[in-house]
């Protein structure tokens, strides 16, 4: 509870004080400390202030202040010790429970919340895309979070809760950011977290082998006056480097403790979190507030800022030095958010005549100014601790796999072959897990079926659930040999260099070169490929991914794909597995060409991106990512897949009559069967009969339902396909191979790669865009860019086919 919510004539315990810079000096002072009563005694005729009772004296704050002071109250502290059961845990981690309330702890309830709400550390990791965060989030909070070695892959934050040293950590892992400017989304973000939810410790997460570039955000964060801790992460990178770094001294250089850690395997993560305990208890030497000195011109004009925000008031909510320097750099956000205090337009006033002032005198501007101060406070700093050895066994082997790899003429070959061969493992070494797969739902539904009295239930759990279901979970193995190969490519580097090798072709289809990642993530699933936009700085190249992302065939395509190429295209499987991806990224590549020319308008920023050294992934990084992908596919299986195949078979089964002459007259003349004919006029162009058209219109819903649709559909006949063979392993491509030919096959799967994104899709593109238009004309286009290319191509294909 916050202070500001105390009722009259209650009390509480102080918990601890948030704000800022003299506020927070202040009211410590008088005695809001942690432990001490407080009692709220009167409220000011408007409801503002508030008289309070600490220490047996009274002072008056204002609301706004008072909400900056947590505290614990009898009732909250009851209600606590009820819910908590003896011997349970509030969260997981790699340091285990948290232990039970001692049996004889004589303590009241309050005083027990007190210390359990003072143990309590908020932490937030900050630091550059690709650091390694999340690798460490992961290890601390036992979360599952994306590791990637590009940038981009944490897209918003992650929040896990631990408990390690009888203290319990709330993690917040924010997106890598390369400084806390106003240029990308995620600089935004991660600036508004911290200013607007201020953590207790900032764990400053470096690229301990690139500490140059990593230093400059640890400057921004330096000049906020945050408590931090930073974590040298890939240490063991860089020992194998040869580059010596005196850690020691750059700790005191910096005023911050410094651990070496290394995410892959946990190196250092204990000792990482006993430092901040330290110091969040005061315990930490290393600790010490320093300013980063921009040289005299630039230092003179930041104090001059500082005053005048002083006597504005704006020390009490946010660091006076770095909200001046931001000023200076005319950061559009902190000019608006200063604006709403600054009544009588002085330090708007001030800041432009500072600017221009600076700029007659040094014929340069305060932003390339201050970047230049930083970069040369850390380069001199590193000059004190740290030596680099010349001959990097890192480097050279980047340098030996990107001759190769990004090659002129072997750069798109090499690409080709990775995805041609990523295709043919996904259906070559899937097909055995495959039929084991069916072939025990198979026998399930024998089981079932000779076991149950005939009726609706037993055509429920047979018809709909066993082979709906099972339809699509035999794609398992091969979703995750998919996966499989897509996190080895992004976990290596790899996708980064398909993101270089890409950018002019991108480029000259009105796309970003950094489009390409998100495109090639929408292999896996679209939703995440659509949030990944955000590491995209330009607004109008960032839309236009996002509307093309959808013709990427996510692994949600991929049981449709299956059961059609392996009735008709065996023998040429991974060919025309790969050909469909590439047609949809042929047709992502046009519609950027045609939408960036009449439907987004702006320019495009120019192409900036970090291409990390190569790294060998490690097995428990990429099959735990593999297995993730997994568990949310078999999610939708007991969730979305499940219900969508009750669904259908109910709309299939009902209104049932047992004197039909067969089960196909049954499902014609269901509710599902009426669905079907009254859409399969407009779909008969492509070469759809209606129980094609019936499985399309389901897989709106999500795209594992058009198999499992078809599933149902084609189960419910099986008694009408004598022609079956027992020991055939996929009996639902066995059954479609009777009600479709090869050229109507290869129709749907034109029309199944291009039609109308899944439902979470198209909420994800209206929730990063910020409005319904854009995801309203993803489902137009593609439905209409689908129903014409499949008929083209059918009725072309009809004309030409003797």
């Amino acid at each position: 509870m916050l202070l500001s919510d105390l009722q009259t004539g209650d009390e509480g315990v102080v918990v601890r004080v948030s704000g800022h810079g003299h506020f927070r000096k202040r009211i410590i002072e008088m005695g809001f400390i942690k432990g001490v009563k407080v009692q709220s005694i009167l409220n000011a005729p408007l409801n503002d202030p508030i008289k309070y009772r600490i220490m047996n004296f009274e002072v008056s704050l204002r609301r706004a202040d008072a909400s900056k002071v947590e505290i614990v109250t009898l009732q909250e502290a009851k209600e606590w010790e009820r819910q908590k059961t003896v011997g349970s845990g509030e969260g997981k981690g790699l340091w285990g429970d948290q232990p039970p309330l001692p049996a004889d702890d004589k303590r009241s309830a309050v005083d027990r919340l007190v210390e359990n709400k003072t143990h309590t550390i908020n932490v937030a990791l900050v630091g550059n895309p690709n650091c390694g965060k999340t690798s460490i989030f992961n290890i601390a909070a036992n979360a599952h979070e994306r590791v990637g070695n590009y940038s981009g892959v944490t897209v918003d934050e992650k929040v896990g809760t631990f408990q390690y040293g009888g203290y319990t950590f709330n993690l917040i892992d924010l997106p890598g950011t390369y400084s806390l400017s106003a240029y990308s989304p995620e600089e935004l973000y991660v600036r508004k977290h911290i200013i607007e939810t201020p953590p207790d410790i900032i764990l400053n997460v470096v690229d301990g082998t690139n500490l140059e570039r990593n230093l400059y955000l640890t400057t921004q964060l330096i000049d906020m006056d945050l408590t931090i801790v930073m974590a040298l992460n890939m240490s063991d990178e860089l020992k194998k480097s040869g580059d010596k770094l005196d850690i020691e001294q750059l700790s005191t250089l910096l005023g911050i403790p410094i651990v070496p850690t290394t995410g892959r395997n946990g190196q250092g993560i204990g000792t990482l979190f006993d430092t901040i305990i330290d110091v969040f208890e005061g315990r930490e030497r290393h600790v010490r507030h320093i300013h980063v000195n921009h040289g005299k011109l630039l230092e003179q004009r930041i104090g001059r800022m500082r005053t005048e925000l002083y006597n504005h008031g704006f020390s009490d909510e946010l660091s006076t030095r770095f909200l001046s320097i931001k000023l200076l750099e005319n950061d559009s956000q902190m000019i608006e958010y200063v604006e709403r205090k600054d009544d009588d337009g002085s330090i708007n006033r001030l800041r432009e005549e500072i600017s221009d002032e600076y700029q007659k005198h040094t014929g340069e501007d305060i932003e390339s100014a201050v970047t230049d101060a930083k970069y040369g406070f850390i380069r001199g700093a590193l000059a004190e601790v740290y030596e680099a050895n010349e001959q990097r066994r890192n480097h050279v082997l980047t340098d030996k796999l990107d001759a190769v790899v990004t090659h002129r003429w072997l750069g798109y070959p090499i690409f080709l072959v990775f995805m041609f061969l990523t295709f043919f493992c996904t259906f070559a070494l899937g097909n055995y897990p495959m039929e084991w797969i069916d072939m025990l739902f198979s026998w399930i539904g024998d089981l079932v079926g000779r076991h149950m009295a005939e009726g609706p239930l037993r055509s429920l759990l047979v018809d709909g659930v066993i082979s709906g279901v099972g339809s699509v979970i035999v794609f398992l193995p091969n979703i995750l040999i998919l996966y499989l190969f897509i996190s080895f490519m992004e976990d290596s580097g790899y996708m980064a260099r398909a993101a270089f090798i890409m950018d002019k072709l991108m480029h000259k289809m009105g796309l970003h070169g950094k489009s390409f990642i998100p495109m090639i993530m929408g292999f896996g699933c679209n939703v995440p490929a659509i949030m990944a936009t955000r590491t995209i700085e330009d607004r109008k190249s960032r839309l236009l991914t996002m509307l093309v992302i959808p013709m990427m065939s996510c692994s949600a395509r991929i049981p449709t794909y299956m059961i059609i190429i392996g009735a008709f295209f065996s023998r040429h499987a991974a060919l025309i597995l790969t050909g469909l991806y590439a047609v949809g990224m042929v047709m992502a590549v046009l519609m950027a060409k045609l939408f960036s020319r009449r439907v987004v308008k702006g320019e495009a920023l120019p192409f900036v991106m970090e291409l990390p050294p190569y790294r060998l992934p490690t097995m428990r990084s990429v099959l735990r990512h593999t297995w993730e992908k997994g568990k949310e596919y078999l999610k939708k299986m007991g969730t979305i897949i499940l219900g969508a195949a009750v669904i259908v078979w109910a709309l299939g089964y009902f209104p049932h009559h047992d004197d039909y002459a067969s089960a196909g007259e049954q499902l014609e003349q269901s509710y599902l069967g009426r669905i079907g004919k009254g859409v399969e006029p407009v779909m008969r162009p492509c070469g759809f009969d209606w129980r094609q058209s019936v499985s399309l219109l389901a897989g709106t819903a999500a795209k594992e339902v058009v198999a499992s649709t078809m599933g149902v559909l084609y189960a419910s006949e099986e008694g009408d396909a004598s022609t079956l063979e027992d020991d055939d392993a996929i009996r639902i491509s066995q059954l479609v191979r009777g009600h479709m030919t090869p050229l109507s096959a290869a129709s749907m799967l034109i029309f199944v790669l291009l039609y109308m994104p899944c439902i979470s899709t198209i909420i994800a593109i209206k929730n990063e865009s910020g409005k319904w238009r854009w995801a309203l004309l993803t489902v137009l286009y593609t439905t209409v860019l689908a129903w014409v290319a499949s008929t083209g191509f059918y009725q072309i294909a009809m004309l030409l086919t003797p």
